[in-house]
């Protein structure tokens, strides 16, 4: 097997993250390989995440970062990780870790429990192993014509020319571009400050909800149109809508909706100070994106 002393792999080329990663493989010192479930344009090495022992790069990696869900980092991937030559691990999670567990809807505390129990598991593991872990919990993360967050809300506008909230949609948001946080996992592949430590990434900018949706309206080019509907008719709305649909409720669940007048807002200083992270204010750009949802990707 090759060796190389400075290479990279990222797991989840197909991601927000991974796609942003891509373009900015040109920024790592030595070679750089991607992995996805199913090919990507010829561009990405095939990692089967039930069968983690196939996997045959060709090359050993020294740095590894990890953007698709941290609960599928199971022990046996990891294993094979350090028999590829992995000392240094990157990892994402989420701040939703200490927004939803408390949820109405347990779907979303089922996806905290899975966030909780894949910190702790990959950090044990790393601990034991000897690899200098970083975990990286982002918060509303966006990346125009791909996310289900921003482009959601976007299309949503386009369709119906004006957008509805839960009154008043006072809570503080922090979107974050998917570009900043690719940016940021690389700064901490080289920063050895930031071994064995987990930061909160959030946007650069924090703005309350209707705020955020009337800047998604500019954005477009269009007037706001805000539209408060009780928290009331929400409920009877989603209670009715997941009884024809029910596949689909973690979507459209009533705690989406009051968390509109929720604060999810999270102190950036400590990542300020250890790796400079800068990321950019809320400034969307939906020019050339396709008017329809974002289909659903994981991350």
């Amino acid at each position: 097997m090759e060796s190389q002393d400075n290479a990279l792999l990222v797991i989840g080329a197909r991601s927000l993250i991974g796609r942003r990663l891509r373009d900015f493989a040109d920024r790592w010192s030595g070679p750089v390989r991607f992995t996805s479930r199913k090919q990507l344009s010829g561009q990405s090495l095939i990692l089967d995440f039930e069968a983690p022992q196939s996997f045959d790069p060709g090359m050993d990696f020294l740095t590894v970062i990890v953007c698709t869900p941290i609960w599928l980092l199971q022990e046996s991937l990891l294993n094979h990780l350090v028999k590829l030559g992995m000392k240094r691990l990157i990892a994402f999670s989420s701040t939703s870790l200490f927004t939803k567990g408390e949820s109405e809807t347990q779907e979303e505390r089922e996806v905290v429990a899975k966030l909780a129990s894949g910190e702790k598991s990959t950090i044990d593991f790393c601990e034991r192993a000897g690899v200098a872990w970083t975990i990286l919990r982002p918060t509303l993360i966006y990346d125009e014509g791909h996310d289900e967050n921003i482009t959601r809300m976007a299309a949503m506008i386009r369709k119906l020319g004006f957008f509805p909230v839960c009154a008043p949609a006072n809570g503080l948001r922090q979107p974050v571009h998917a570009r900043d946080l690719a940016a940021a996992a690389l700064i901490c592949a080289l920063t050895a400050r930031t071994e064995n430590k987990a930061y909160n990434v959030p946007g650069g900018e924090y703005m309350t909800y209707r705020a955020m949706a009337e800047a998604i309206f500019t954005a477009l080019g269009r007037k706001p149109l805000i539209i408060d509907v009780p928290e009331w008719v929400w409920r009877l709305g989603f209670a009715a809508l997941n009884l024809i649909q029910p596949g689909k409720k973690l979507k459209r669940n009533i705690g989406m909706v009051t968390r509109m007048n929720q604060d999810l807002y999270f102190d950036v200083k400590p990542a300020v100070e250890d790796f400079g992270y800068a990321p950019d204010g809320f400034t969307p750009d939906f020019s050339g994106t396709d008017p329809t949802p974002a289909p659903s990707s994981a991350q």
